[in-house]
């Protein structure tokens, strides 16, 4: 964005202009040019390069646009800005983020909650990313929730990673399917992570526990069977 600003007067009369290429898909198939100009705050006209021309949006805008939009020689070096500066700078932006950008390790787990509460907690956490600008979104049965969310700010870690935590509260329902989306500069498109409750958290925990101590016996077992026949090889057994 170029913003370009202008005091007038002793009345602080205040006029800008701001330019923006706009996109948010890195093929730039989206990719807009928008010059708008503001007077006091109010935006009085605007170019758009998808609309092709000026657009006026006050009584003085509306003149401004009619009398722009028949000028070739202010209408047209807008309609080339696209291409011109747009889409090169973009892509260079892009192409530097992409290059560097780490993709995140998403948890979604549910949180310990009161014994006398009727809600649940689940919680939705973003590791070792970067860029730190992040997006943690909730569905419920595939349509957004907009409420009973909390989520903190982008952490740093202290080693160029950051992480990020959004908690949902919900009341349980037989058959819901929750899903956390999480939107980074290292993604294509948005992913979606979905809550699994066929378990709770501390039986899955048991579970893991459990099944890690029978692999463990396992190998001891086996290691004492290998250990005690190496020991037999060679010895005379002796009748008494």
């Amino acid at each position: 964005m170029v913003v370009f600003s202008l005091f007038l007067g002793a009345d602080a009369y205040y006029e800008y202009r701001a330019a923006e290429c706009v996109y948010s898909s890195t093929d730039l198939s989206d990719a807009e040019f928008i010059d708008s100009y503001y007077f006091n705050k109010v935006r009085d006209i605007q170019f758009n390069s998808t609309v092709g021309k000026y657009v006026g949006f006050t009584e003085y805008g509306v003149k401004c646009a009619e009398k722009w939009n028949n000028d070739p020689q202010i209408l047209q070096p807008e309609r080339t800005e696209l291409e011109r500066v747009c889409k090169p700078n973009a892509q260079l932006d892009i192409d530097a983020i992409l290059s560097k950008a780490v993709p995140p390790k998403v948890q979604v787990r549910s949180e310990q909650k009161p014994r006398d509460s009727q809600l649940s907690m689940l919680m939705c956490s973003a590791y070792d990313f970067y860029p730190p600008a992040i997006s943690v979104s909730w569905l419920r049965n595939d349509e957004p929730v907009t409420s009973e969310v909390i989520s903190t700010e982008e952490l740093a870690d202290g080693d160029w990673y950051y992480q990020i935590h959004s908690h949902l509260e919900y009341t349980p329902k037989s058959g819901e399917k929750i899903s956390c989306v999480v939107e980074h500069a290292s993604f294509q498109t948005p992913r979606v992570y979905d809550w699994d409750p066929s378990l709770p958290e501390s039986e899955r925990n048991k579970v893991a526990i459990g099944a890690s101590g029978l692999v463990l016996g396992i190998v001891l077992s086996a290691a004492g069977f290998i250990y005690y026949k190496k020991k037999s090889t060679g010895r005379i057994l002796v009748p008494s």
